[in-house]
């Protein structure tokens, strides 16, 4: 199982069948469907963020789900593995119409994990399907793409889980962007 900032190394290369899949679970069960899904012998990523809780006689730092609810797997749909996920305690279904699982591309999960890695300040950040794709270009961010929002005038890259509809934002200013498309690339300075 991978947790917290994935620093148990690379993603597996994607063989042309397995891939990753987000699973909805129930109401503060990621880590407990995340340990049965390893047991099972299932590729497991549970991102993990660290929070400071307050409580009336003490103050903690905790680990959290950066996605409360949900936890992604990576095997083949047509396998027995399917069976295996849904029926994992914890686990009540996968993320996608019909409850039918929606692939999740394996540069949306490796992006969250350079950011988890790099410790970058990130905050949560309302789900955008429109917009500019763009490239963060250099520095410890290099190559992370998701879409160039901007809000009084401070500039954000919003990464995004289609299939769970939830985003991370990072401000880029500081960092060169690009805008990714099929055409040549157009630059715009950070």
């Amino acid at each position: 199982m991978i947790e917290g900032n994935g620093n148990s190394g690379p993603l597996r290369p994607n063989n042309g069948a397995a891939q990753w899949y987000a699973i909805r679970t129930r109401s503060r069960h990621e880590r407990t469907a995340a340990k049965q899904l390893v047991s099972h012998g299932i590729e497991t990523f549970l991102p993990l963020v660290t929070q400071v809780h307050h409580w009336s006689d003490r103050t903690k730092q905790v680990e959290v789900p950066l996605f409360p609810g949900y936890a992604f797997v990576h095997f083949v749909p047509a396998s027995d593995e399917r069976v295996r996920v849904l029926r994992s305690h914890g686990v009540v279904g996968f993320v996608g119409p019909r409850w039918n699982e929606t692939p999740i591309p394996d540069k949306q999960i490796q992006d969250i994990r350079i950011l988890l890695d790099q410790n970058a300040p990130f905050q949560d950040h309302p789900f955008l399907k429109v917009g500019q794709v763009v490239r963060i270009r250099g520095g410890s961010l290099d190559g992370i793409e998701g879409i160039l929002s901007a809000n009084n005038g401070n500039r954000s890259l919003v990464i995004t889980v289609e299939p769970i509809q939830r985003s991370l934002s990072i401000r880029v200013e500081g960092y060169q962007v690009e805008v990714v498309d099929e055409g040549p690339a157009s630059h715009v300075a950070g």
